[in-house]
């Protein structure tokens, strides 16, 4: 049974795309020591593009979340590929700012409401497929529903958790995305609305044990939703020495000069994974004779 399923209501008006992301969560938590706020605000991103990535047509797209909201938290970015898996970083990962008046933690205070929510969806065509629209919450779920509803007219219910334990490890993370396909009735709009209106957060369902398919059928009660098919996504970096010697090759070769009379041979960190990779500048600048 994988962590993420996909499924569709019986007549194929609703699609539901729902993970239970716990462990990449965690394993984000573990890479990048985050704050519980900033657990949160990445958990919630990076939930939110292993969606999206498995709603790519082919396992080699890749789409990229970025938020730019001006608060402490500072840029929060998170990839995925066609295959569900992620990866993703926050500027400032250690954020302490008081909870919100409900007792919870304040995503869109770290975060901050006054700026864009950016995807780039690269489809390995010649130019990336690029949308943005400002924040509205700054809280991620609603700013993912906002997005869906201006750049594609797709009627969508984002829903987004983390709940992280007091010694600041992840106790457990999910979402999902309801979208409605067209030719979907006002009746079925309100019970849908009905339904989520109903059914509680992703996180205290997953507190009792709750699968995703329990989840799923909860959401989409009275539609009769079939399963269409289950995957298991998982953190994952794709960095390699290559890579990083391309990065630095991007430079130029009078920086990379510059650079070798420095430091000949400099560290560098992945902000995705924190892997540490040493470079010998001036082997690569030989390599470009």
């Amino acid at each position: 049974m994988g962590n993420m399923i996909r499924g569709i209501s019986e007549n194929g008006g609703v699609i539901f795309c729902g993970v239970d992301s716990t462990n990449l969560v965690r394993t984000m938590e573990q890479i990048h020591k985050t704050s519980a706020v900033t657990s949160a605000a990445l958990g919630r991103l990076l939930t939110a593009a292993s969606i999206m990535g498995i709603m790519l047509k082919n396992s080699k797209d890749s789409i990229t979340l970025r938020v730019n909201g001006g608060g402490p938290a500072g840029t929060v970015l998170a990839v995925a590929d066609g295959m569900g898996c992620v990866k993703g970083y926050v500027e400032h990962p250690v954020v302490e700012i008081p909870l919100r008046p409900d007792g919870k933690l304040n995503v869109g205070g770290a975060v901050g409401r006054d700026g864009t929510l950016s995807i780039v969806r690269d489809l390995g065509l010649k130019e990336p497929y690029v949308g943005q629209i400002p924040l509205v919450s700054g809280e991620i779920a609603e700013d993912i529903t906002s997005y869906y509803a201006t750049s594609e007219q797709i009627p969508t219910v984002c829903a987004l958790g983390v709940l992280v334990d007091p010694d600041l490890t992840i106790s457990c993370a999910g979402g999902y995305l309801l979208q409605l396909l067209p030719g979907a009735t006002e009746e079925e709009i309100t019970m849908l609305e009905k339904n989520i209106a109903n059914v509680p957060s992703v996180t205290t369902l997953l507190q009792q044990g709750k699968t995703m398919k329990d989840i799923m059928e909860m959401v989409m009660q009275g539609f009769d939703p079939q399963v269409l098919d289950e995957y298991d996504v998982e953190y994952r970096c794709d960095c390699t020495e290559q890579r990083v010697e391309r990065a630095l090759i991007s430079m130029g070769r009078a920086e990379l000069e510059k650079l070798a009379a420095e430091e000949p041979v400099v560290e560098v960190n992945c902000q995705f994974c924190d892997k540490k990779y040493h470079v010998d500048v001036n082997k690569l600048l030989k390599s470009l004779d």
